[in-house]
């Protein structure tokens, strides 16, 4: 018999049987799980099982690749958080939606949930609004570092130097300054400086940005399949900011 605890940030649930939800979690140490909560849908598990709570874990099976019995206890609610308004509700679903459709199961990215957590939990805190979306674009970036293709933004890929760096390559993911681009300048996507750490990371920069992850995403973390309408809810809402 397998057992064992942890912590995770509740990212979907789908009904099974008549009172069963299997429930997809991203978890502390183990990373995206899934298991079989009995009694789910009932009204009990309704305030427990909200995409963004965080949850305390207990996962039982008779074999590891099994689908286990996952028996969830609420550590904290962001329900009241994540529904406030309509840039709150899309921040939520975006996050959940892209750990549970880009992050591979039962891999440990202990670092990378500690950084998923306090994204969510920055929502609703003082001036939020004007820090979420910022805080947004650098976990993203990360989130294509854990999935194996991290931006090196550091030099020109055809010069080697660090100054006048304004494009990314689609290919290698690598920056390219304006001398290096050439006559493929147009072939190439647009590194703003928030990308680097730089400038003042007005929404405009932020959007551009996103609109460059949003390739990386699509053609290397999904295989080119459309990414979760929730992002794209997301970027619209921090547009009318």
């Amino acid at each position: 018999m397998i057992d064992w605890q942890d912590e995770g940030i509740l990212l979907t649930t789908h009904r099974h049987g008549e009172a069963g939800v299997i429930a997809q979690v991203f978890t502390q140490e183990r990373g995206k799980i899934s298991g079989l909560v009995r009694g789910g849908a009932g009204s009990r598990m309704q305030p427990v099982l909200i995409p963004g709570n965080q949850l305390s874990l207990r996962w039982r099976a008779r074999l590891d690749d099994h689908l286990g019995s996952l028996q969830p206890e609420l550590i904290r609610s962001r329900a009241g958080f994540l529904m406030q308004d309509r840039l709150s509700l899309a921040a939520g679903a975006a996050v959940t939606a892209l750990l549970a459709a880009t992050m591979p199961e039962r891999v440990p990215h202990t670092a990378f949930y500690a950084q998923s957590t306090a994204l969510l939990d920055l929502v609703g805190v003082e001036d939020w609004q004007s820090l979420w979306p910022l805080a947004y674009l650098q976990w993203e970036m990360v989130l294509l570092r854990e999935g194996g293709f991290g931006l090196d933004l550091t030099t020109c890929a055809v010069t080697g130097a660090a100054d006048d760096l304004c494009y990314v390559s689609p290919k290698s993911g690598r920056a390219v300054s304006k001398s290096g681009a050439g006559a493929w300048a147009e072939r190439l996507l647009p590194l703003p400086a928030v990308m680097r750490g730089e400038g003042d990371a007005d929404t405009s920069d932020i959007l551009q940005a996103l609109a460059t992850t949003e390739w990386f995403l699509l053609h290397r973390l999904h295989d080119g399949a459309a990414l979760p309408a929730a992002r794209a809810r997301l970027i619209e809402a921090i547009a009318r900011l």
